[in-house]
């Protein structure tokens, strides 16, 4: 990475494909790391606890989230404290409701209080922030993501509720911000002004990260060269 980075927020890489995840492992600009079960079964895995306690061998140190995939609450509650046991590293991920849209307070306020640390996870809205966040403050802490990307995708600027929570979650030192579902650099530049404390990026968009601060009369002439090269490579004619 080139030296114009110098974000505050802590960068987490999002992705379920073994190699891409121990590459960044090894990047000193990524904090930690992020996967879920729709990342996993893109990445063809089939072996849950086997993927995950391989990846673990591996990356040892820095934070990395793991999600439950039950829908009722008794399994969920299990699968949570099976994945915890897994790492010390671990953050168990627990949807904040449901498919039945039933909300997982009840077992977020039982794990955390039992030293489970949790991500809580496919939130929207502050009002759901508001509720899991003492639950996780008064127990073991953790993260809270929000999904700005999807947020966005509804044609709603989610910066405004992203700072609302980055500042309500000032009375709560042991529960971090999760920008989750970033679709650009943009993203985080927004999540870094607004003083949140994680985004998760996938790695395309580490990728472009390079990118940066460039120059954009550079950026321009850049582009010109990459459709003037690709149209020779193919040899087009008219």
């Amino acid at each position: 990475m080139e030296n114009n980075i110098n974000f505050k927020v802590k960068i987490f890489a999002d992705g379920a494909d073994k190699k891409g995840m121990l590459e960044m492992n090894e990047n000193p600009l990524i904090k930690g790391l992020t996967t879920n079960p729709t990342l996993m079964k893109k990445a063809g895995i089939t072996d849950y606890p086997g993927f995950a306690k391989d990846i673990l061998s591996h990356i040892t140190e820095k934070p990395i989230s793991f999600e439950v995939f039950a829908d009722e609450f008794d399994e969920m509650e299990r699968q949570a404290n099976i994945i915890a046991t897994w790492g010390k590293n671990v953050n168990v991920k627990i949807p904040i409701t449901n498919t039945k849209g039933l909300s997982t307070l009840p077992l977020i306020e039982t794990l955390s209080s039992n030293g489970v640390k949790l991500n809580v996870t496919a939130m929207m809205t502050f009002d759901q922030v508001k509720e899991v966040t003492p639950a996780l403050a008064s127990g073991a802490g953790g993260f809270v993501s929000v999904f700005a990307g999807r947020i966005a995708d509804t044609g709603v600027d989610p910066v405004p509720v992203m700072k609302e929570v980055v500042d309500y979650l000032r009375e709560f030192p042991n529960v971090e911000l999760i920008w989750a579902s970033p679709r650009e650099v943009l993203n985080v530049t927004q999540a870094n002004d607004i003083g949140c404390h994680i985004i998760t990026v996938t790695n395309d968009v580490i990728k472009k990260l390079n990118s940066n601060g460039k120059d954009l009369n550079q950026f321009s002439l850049e582009t010109v060269q990459m459709f003037y090269n690709d149209a020779r490579a193919v040899g087009y004619t008219i």
